[in-house]
C-alpha cells in the first residue's frame, strides 16, 4: 500500500490494542503513516468505525492487514467514483498463495441468494476458480469484500458505517445490503486489482469464524429482507441444522456446536435485530435492483446440480 503509485491518498492504521510492537514499527519506518490506536480490541466493524473519522479524503478504503497491493491498483478505483452514483466499488481480488486463481473473500465479486447464501464470481462455496479474464468486465455486484473495497465517506457516514453487533464477518454484505436499499450503486473493478491471503484474523477452519458467519448471516437477513420474514429465516434455521449435522458426522463436533451457540446468540439479539428492521424500513425507500439476487438456492445449484462457476448460474 504504501508504493501505490497514486499522486494523492492516506494511510491510517486502525491498532485494535495489538501485543506485538507492530504499531511501533510502522511508526518507525513509515512515519508518513497515521496510526490510531485504541484501549482494546473492537474487532473489524468497531476499529474501522473508529478510524473513519481520522480520514481527510472523501473515498475511504478499508484494506486488510493480509492484502497485497499493485502499485497501480488506486486509479482505476478512482476512476470508478467519477460516475456520482457509484458507492461502493471493490477491486478484482486474487489469492496471495495461488496468484493466478481469485481468492475466496471476494473474488470479482459478491452476491447472495434469496435465503443469504453468499457466493461471488469467481468462488462458489469452497470450489474457487482460476482468473482466466472470465469476469474482467465491471458490473454491478450485490456486496464487496471486507478484505478490500471502497466506498464514499458521506455513503459510509449516512449508513451508519459498520453494525457493531456482527464484531466479524458478514458485516460488510450487510453495509452493502443497506447502500442498496439507500440507492447506491455497488460494482466490481477488475483493473484494479490485490492479492489477499485470507484467515489472518481468523483461519478458515475456525470453530469461532463458523460461529459468527452462523450467527451473522441470521442477522443480516433479519434486518434487511424486505419480504415476509418466517420462511427465509425458518429455512435458513433448517438448513443450518443441516449442517451442524454434518460438521458432528465428519467428526467436527467444535464446528457443530458453534452453530448452536449461533442460534441462542441470534435468539438474543432478535429483538434488537427486529428494531433495526423497523429503523431500515422507515430510512430507506429503495429496493435491491434485480439481477442481483440469484432466485434460486446456490446450496442446491452447488451440491446438487454440480455447478461450480458463477458464468454457469443464472442469475
Amino acid at each position: 500500500m504504501a508504493k501505490s503509485e497514486h499522486p494523492s491518498y492516506e494511510i491510517i492504521i486502525a491498532d485494535n490494542a495489538s501485543e506485538d510492537e507492530s504499531a511501533s514499527w510502522i511508526k518507525e519506518r513509515f512515519p508518513g503513516i497515521k496510526v490510531v490506536t485504541y484501549d482494546r480490541n473492537y474487532g473489524y466493524c468497531g476499529g474501522n468505525n473508529r478510524a473513519v473519522k481520522y480520514a481527510n479524503g472523501e473515498i475511504l478504503i478499508f484494506l486488510n492487514n493480509d492484502v497485497e497491493t499493485d502499485p497501480g491498483w488506486l486509479k482505476p478505483l478512482d476512476i470508478a467514483f467519477n460516475e456520482p452514483e457509484t458507492g461502493i466499488v471493490q477491486p478484482k481480488i486474487r489469492s496471495v498463495d495461488s496468484p493466478s486463481h481469485f481468492e475466496y473473500a471476494g473474488a470479482a465479486g459478491g452476491f447472495i441468494d434469496r435465503l443469504g447464501y453468499p457466493f461471488c464470481m469467481g468462488r462458489i462455496f469452497d470450489h474457487v476458480e482460476p482468473d482466466e479474464g472470465q469476469y474482467d468486465t465491471s458490473r454491478q455486484i450485490f456486496w464487496a469484500s471486507g478484505a478490500a473495497f471502497a466506498i464514499r465517506k458521506e455513503l459510509f457516514l449516512e449508513l451508519g458505517g459498520f453494525d457493531e453487533t456482527f464484531e466479524f464477518h458478514m458485516e460488510e454484505i450487510d453495509l452493502c445490503w443497506r447502500a442498496h436499499r439507500s440507492g447506491a450503486i455497488i460494482k466490481s473493478e477488475p483493473k484494479s486489482i490485490v492479492y489477499h491471503l485470507g484467515g489472518g484474523s481468523l483461519p478458515m477452519d475456525s470453530p469461532r469464524k463458523v460461529y459468527y458467519n452462523y450467527r451473522n448471516s441470521l442477522l443480516m437477513l433479519t434486518k434487511n429482507l424486505e419480504s415476509f420474514l418466517f420462511f427465509p429465516i425458518f429455512a435458513r434455521l433448517c438448513l443450518d441444522g443441516v449442517a451442524g449435522i454434518r460438521s458432528l458426522l465428519k467428526g467436527k463436533p467444535a464446528e457443530t456446536w458453534s452453530v448452536i451457540r449461533a442460534h441462542f446468540a441470534f435468539y438474543k439479539r432478535l429483538p434488537l435485530a427486529l428494531k433495526q428492521r423497523s429503523r431500515l424500513k422507515a430510512q430507506f425507500q429503495k429496493s435491491v435492483p434485480d439481477g442481483l439476487i440469484y432466485p434460486g438456492l446456490v446450496i442446491v445449484a452447488f451440491f446438487l446440480k454440480r455447478i461450480k462457476r458463477f458464468s454457469d448460474l443464472k442469475m
